[in-house]
C-alpha cells in the first residue's frame, strides 16, 4: 500500500506543469500498476481489489475518519496525495524567510532593493557579486593608458594575503635600489627566473610580473655557465641618470599602492512624512545571520546595550567588534527631519559615527550649522565618538531624528534669521513616498 501511495505521487508530480504552477492531473494519463497475478485478466496497469481496499483504508486513517462508502481507491487516493503536494508547496513558500525571521516580501515592499557599489575607476554601480569580476576587467583595461599604475594596483588588489604582497614589494624594491646603486653593474639589471627568490616570492603574486615589464625589464634567453640549456632572463637595458630617478619613483609608488576597493553606494533617498517611518523590510543581503540566530539576537540586544554603557577596554570592545561584524554585514539609516520628511542612507555595520554625521551634513543645504541626532530612546549620540554604528546599536536598521542646535537657532531667530533648509534640491527631486 504504501509503494502504491508513493507511486501516485510520483506520478501526479511528474505530470505537473512546473514550479509555480498547479498541480494537474493528465486526463489521458493511465492509472498506477499495481501487482497482480499472472492469471489475472484484468488490465496490468489497474491495482487489485485488495490493494484498492487497503488504500481506501490507508485514505480513511490519514483523515481520521470512517472509510467512504463509494469510490474506493485510485481517486480517493489521487486526491489525498494532490491535497499533501499542494500543502507541501504552500509550506515551503512559508518557510521560505528572509533573514529576519518574515516571509519573503516582493521586491517592490523591501525598504531598499538591495545593496551596491560603485566602481572607483568607472562609476559603475555594482552588485555585490559584480565588484570583483569589474574591478579586475577596469584595472587591466588601464595598460592602455599607465601600465605602471594597473600593474601596482594588480599587485595590491589581485593578491589577497598582504604578507605575500609585503615580502614581493621588498624584493622588487631591493632589485630598484641596488640598479640606481649600481647602474653599470650588469649583474644587478638580470633577474633569473628560475632563482628560488624569485620563484617562491615574486611569481606567485599577480602584477608583479607586469610592474617589472613596465620598468623596462624584457624577457630573453641567456646561456648559463656550466648549462647547456639556456634559461630565461628579466633584463634591463642600461638606463641614463633620468630613467633611474623615473624608477625610483615608480618603485615608490608600488610601496604606496593601496587596494582598489568598490565603495559603498549609500542610495540617498529621501521620503516624504509617513506613519511607516519605523517599519523596516530588509532584503537578505543585510544580514549574515539565519532566522533562528536572528530570533536570539534580538533576545541578546538588551545584553548588548549593558554591555556598551560599562567601561571596556580597547581590546575588549575590539573583540566585540569583531563577533558583531559576523552578524551584521550593513545598517539602513532613517533620519527624521524637523519638517517630517525623511532621509535614508546604507551604511556598513561597523561605520563609525563620524561617517554617519559627514553624510548628513553633505545631504544638507546648511549643513555647516550644528545640528544634534537623537537615538531610539532619547539618547543623544555625538559625531566626536568613534564607536560603530553596531556599538551604538544601530544595526541592522534603524530611525533617528534630526535637530538643529537650539541654541544657535535661537540667536539665528533673534537676528531676524530663517529657518535653514533641509535636504539639497536634487535629493527633493527624486522624494517618494514610502510604502
Amino acid at each position: 500500500m504504501k509503494k502504491l501511495f508513493e507511486d501516485i505521487k510520483k506520478d501526479i508530480k511528474f505530470k505537473s506543469a512546473g514550479p509555480g504552477k498547479k498541480l494537474t492531473e493528465d486526463a489521458s494519463s493511465k492509472p498506477a500498476a499495481a501487482p497482480c497475478s499472472s492469471s489475472s485478466k484484468q488490465s496490468r496497469y489497474a491495482p487489485s481489489e485488495g490493494a484498492q481496499r487497503a488504500g481506501a483504508a490507508a485514505l480513511a486513517r490519514v483523515e481520521q475518519k470512517q472509510r467512504p462508502k463509494v469510490h474506493t481507491s485510485q481517486d480517493a487516493i489521487r486526491n489525498q496525495v494532490k491535497r499533501e503536494l499542494e500543502a507541501e508547496a504552500l509550506a515551503e513558500k512559508d518557510n521560505a524567510v528572509t533573514a529576519e525571521g518574515s516571509k519573503v516580501k516582493d521586491p517592490a515592499c523591501l525598504s531598499v532593493s538591495g545593496v551596491y557599489f560603485t566602481c572607483p575607476l568607472t562609476g559603475a554601480t555594482l552588485t555585490k557579486s559584480q565588484r570583483e569580476v569589474h574591478i579586475k576587467e577596469a584595472i587591466l583595461m588601464r595598460f592602455e593608458e599607465d601600465d605602471i599604475e594597473a600593474s601596482v594596483m594588480m599587485v595590491h588588489t589581485f593578491n589577497k594575503d598582504k604578507e605575500k604582497v609585503k615580502a614581493a614589494v621588498d624584493i622588487i624594491s631591493k632589485y630598484v635600489e641596488n640598479i640606481c646603486k649600481n647602474p653599470s653593474e650588469e649583474k644587478y639589471r638580470k633577474i633569473k627566473v628560475s632563482n628560488k627568490v624569485f620563484q617562491e616570492k615574486i611569481r606567485p603574486v599577480e602584477g608583479c610580473w607586469e610592474f617589472l615589464q613596465a620598468l623596462g625589464f624584457i624577457s630573453v634567453m641567456l646561456p648559463v655557465e656550466g648549462q647547456e640549456e639556456e634559461e630565461e632572463f628579466l633584463v634591463l637595458p642600461e638606463q641614463s641618470a633620468d630613467v633611474m630617478e623615473l624608477m625610483k619613483e615608480r618603485r615608490d609608488r608600488l610601496q604606496r599602492g593601496e587596494p582598489v576597493r568598490a565603495q559603498l553606494d549609500r542610495q540617498p533617498q529621501a521620503f516624504r512624512p509617513s506613519p511607516n517611518a519605523q517599519r523596516f523590510e530588509l532584503p537578505p543581503e543585510f544580514y549574515n545571520l539565519t532566522a533562528e540566530e536572528l530570533k536570539k539576537e534580538q533576545q541578546q540586544r538588551t545584553e548588548l546595550v549593558e554591555k556598551n554603557a560599562m567601561l571596556r577596554t580597547k581590546a575588549m570592545r575590539e573583540k566585540e567588534e569583531q563577533r558583531e561584524r559576523r552578524k551584521y554585514n550593513y545598517t539602513l539609516v532613517r533620519l527624521r527631519l524637523p519638517d517630517g520628511n525623511l532621509l535614508q542612507a546604507t551604511f556598513y555595520a561597523w561605520d563609525r559615527l563620524p561617517a554617519l554625521f559627514e553624510f548628513i551634513r553633505e545631504s544638507l543645504v546648511d549643513g555647516w550649522q550644528p545640528f544634534e541626532i537623537i537615538a531610539p530612546g532619547g539618547q543623544k549620540i555625538h559625531e566626536s565618538e568613534e564607536v560603530t554604528l553596531v556599538e551604538c546599536n544601530l544595526v541592522p536598521a534603524a530611525l533617528l531624528t534630526f535637530a538643529w542646535d537650539a541654541a544657535v537657532q535661537a540667536d539665528i531667530a533673534a537676528a531676524g534669521g530663517k529657518s535653514p533648509t533641509l535636504l539639497k534640491p536634487e535629493l527633493l527631486e527624486n522624494i517618494q513616498t514610502l510604502s
